[in-house]
């Protein structure tokens, strides 16, 4: 694979990718993720003491740090508060984490402000309700497969992947592929 060309049959994430697709990621400076049923399976573990356990893909978490080293900030917006997630995403260098968030959409409208962004510059991906506020509001707006219909409805993309499952690897990579960095990032592996 030539860093410089990367055509539909490269990489079946284009054939599912329209040109509207493609030109809303271009400009994509920050993406957003919910944590539970998107970063994870949305299960949630519980022992008899209440103590919490969450899984992660780890194809995911690499797809988060090619994009990130592609010039793509990521961030966290998630309801919950969990230990588990402050290691994972300092884990995985992401800077930009929210938890405990009841109400998601005036932490997204800080943080863009923060960033000095606007929103076609922001991507978000969901899987619940909650998410609607923040995912009708930004240029990018992306549901794992098994994400609630009302966010499929209103989503620019539905992954061909579920939450926990390969969902945050597969916008990482629309974005590079949408970007002209994935055939770049792929080389590293060559």
């Amino acid at each position: 694979m030539r860093a410089a060309s990367i055509s539909k049959a490269d990489h079946p994430l284009l054939a599912l990718a329209s040109d509207e697709l493609l030109a809303r990621a271009r400009p994509v400076k920050l993406l957003l993720f919910d944590v539970d049923g998107v970063l994870t399976d949305g299960r949630l573990y519980l022992d008899n003491h209440g103590e919490e356990y969450k899984a992660f893909n780890s194809r995911d978490g690499h797809g988060l740090k090619m994009l990130q080293r592609n010039g793509v900030d990521v961030g966290i917006i998630t309801g919950r508060n969990s230990e588990i997630v402050a290691h994972r995403t300092r884990e995985l260098g992401i800077r930009h984490v929210r938890q405990g968030c009841a109400d998601k959409f005036p932490v997204y409208e800080q943080m863009i402000g923060e960033l000095g962004l606007v929103p076609e510059q922001v991507g978000f991906v969901g899987d619940d309700v909650v998410d609607l506020p923040i995912m009708l509001r930004v240029g990018l707006a992306v549901s794992p497969r098994d994400g609630h219909f009302l966010i499929q409805r209103h989503s620019h993309w539905v992954s061909p992947n579920d939450g926990g499952r390969g969902c945050a690897r597969d916008v990482c990579e629309l974005l590079m592929l949408a970007q002209g960095t994935f055939g770049a990032e792929m080389q590293r592996y060559y």
